[in-house]
């Protein structure tokens, strides 16, 4: 049995048997095969060594041991050698499944997470620094004087609005700011103007007398009689004091 396996197996790798030809003599190896294998187990049976310890393994195209299973249904004890090995079904056997990326967790991604992440650890080499440096400034700088432009635009509306021309802007120092701004600065200015006109208005009218109000000649003889009925009212009272007294006294009424 052993020569004879040896033999077809020897047969098998030539390539140029055909596909009939090569599955046939695979099915006659492994019938050989199971052959050898019930007389290992007699052997073992009868108190015989185990020869089933040192057989030889199922391998792949490369040489990797595989345990492949008969696709005919015969079996996993069902193996395939030499040419047999690149069929039209069975190359596919002996390949390696891809292997399946797994998808990280949410818990994964933030393992991962660390103080570099959140650019917190972005200033420690001292490039950014000196990067910034010169670009902070700069940006300040721009920032300071488009804010002293806008001021004086700010100030030439205020005095356009108030004496009633029109602000004149140099346009070589407002090349940096858009005509909308200094647009909206004026009209700002004009809208603030023309409340306080309006205020100052509504004022006027509120401290409007509909009754006509006394001239000065009117006002000192209002005076002079109000002093000549304070006197009058003072020496009558006295009178009638008097009188009053008097007749008391003829009456003999004491108090």
């Amino acid at each position: 049995i052993m020569r004879e396996i040896g033999r077809k197996v020897a047969e098998i790798q030539n390539e140029g048997l055909g596909e009939h030809r090569l599955r046939d003599l695979n099915d006659e190896i492994n019938k050989l095969i199971r052959e050898k294998t019930h007389w290992e187990r007699r052997i073992v049976e009868l108190g015989g060594p185990n020869y089933s310890k040192h057989s030889a393994k199922m391998t792949d195209l490369e040489g990797n041991i595989v345990d492949v299973p008969n696709p005919s249904g015969r079996g996993p004890g069902y193996r395939y050698f030499g040419a047999a090995k690149k069929l039209p079904g069975v190359r596919e056997l002996f390949e390696k499944p891809p292997e399946l990326r797994k998808r990280r967790t949410r818990y994964d991604i933030y393992k991962r997470i660390d103080a570099s992440y959140y650019g917190y650890r972005d200033e420690e080499d001292g490039v950014l620094v000196k990067l910034e440096g010169p670009a902070e400034e700069k940006m300040r700088a721009e920032a300071l004087a488009e804010w002293n432009l806008m001021e004086e635009i700010k100030m030439e509306a205020r005095k356009a609005v108030k004496s009633g021309e029109v602000a004149s802007v140099n346009p070589v120092d407002v090349k940096g700011i858009l005509f909308e701004e200094e647009e909206e600065v004026v009209e700002e200015e004009r809208r603030r103007e023309k409340e306080r006109q309006e205020e100052e208005e509504m004022r006027r009218k509120e401290f409007v007398v509909h009754v006509p109000l006394p001239d000065e000649k009117e006002i000192e003889r209002m005076v002079v009689e109000k002093k000549k009925m304070e006197l009058l009212s003072k020496y009558t009272s006295e009178n009638l004091l008097e009188e009053q007294i008097e007749a008391k006294a003829m009456l003999n009424i004491q108090g």
